[in-house]
């Protein structure tokens, strides 16, 4: 047996089937195995379980192939975020509209900091800004949460509770909203609305990473995001 599991729930657990497993069982696994750190992400993902604290923090990171990819969405705003909202990837149509992360602090590329602090990205939502600001302060209170052994949560909680009054209102109310892909309409200063489909999805790779991607409608969009694009050389 390894780490007191048999032989067909292993066989089981490679074949991707889903089993009950705990997460102590697959850390016991997985070091009776001696896997390297993909390894280990692989079989979490397996079993479909989250990484422990630990090692979702040190998942922050992407690889080239997922900046490449990014890269090559050219007129598609997008951007990859941790499991804290952290941002940790974007491309140049994800930066034309919401400002050059390169320059923001780690703090100021956290989405639900963006969402409650940032002048631009308010005007940019228009009237969805209160059901989308909704929704993220609900899924960070989730985040807080899950992770309420990560001393993090709570020093970003008493930040935000600091910066924004609408932050305080909406983690008040308890609410629980899943994030929604489909139509997004966002506003530009100069050009006037820009019309996209948001879909977001799980790296395989990491699945501690979530891929968000902005694809323009045939509307006129695309060409609005690369008169944007050419205006503003990132």
């Amino acid at each position: 047996m390894l780490a007191e599991v048999g032989v067909d729930w292993y066989t089981y657990l490679e074949q991707g089937r889903h089993i009950n497993v705990s997460t102590e069982v697959l850390e016991r696994l997985s070091n009776v195995l001696m896997l390297d750190a993909s390894e280990r992400k692989h079989i979490f993902s397996l079993a479909r379980k989250e990484l422990p604290l630990e090692q979702a923090k040190e998942a922050s990171t992407i690889s080239e192939t997922l900046q490449r990819f990014l890269d090559g969405l050219g007129t598609s705003p997008a951007c990859i975020m941790d499991t804290r909202m952290n941002i940790v990837a974007w491309n140049s149509a994800y930066c034309v509209l919401n400002g050059d992360l390169s320059v923001m602090s780690k703090r100021e590329r956290n989405f639900v900091w963006m969402t409650f602090t940032s002048a631009q990205f308010r005007y940019l939502k228009g009237d969805q800004w209160e059901p989308h600001a909704r929704r993220i302060a609900a899924q960070f209170h989730a985040g807080y949460a899950r992770y309420i052994d990560d001393p993090w949560w709570s020093e970003q909680f008493e930040a935000l509770s600091k910066a924004s009054s609408e932050f305080r209102e909406f983690w008040e109310t308890h609410d629980v909203r899943e994030a929604i892909d489909g139509p997004k309409a966002l506003r530009c200063p100069n050009l006037g609305m820009l019309n996209f489909d948001h879909v977001s999805f799980q790296s395989l790779e990491n699945p501690n990473l979530i891929v968000s991607i902005h694809v323009p409608h045939q509307d006129g969009t695309i060409e609005k995001m690369r008169q944007l694009m050419g205006e503003i050389s990132l």
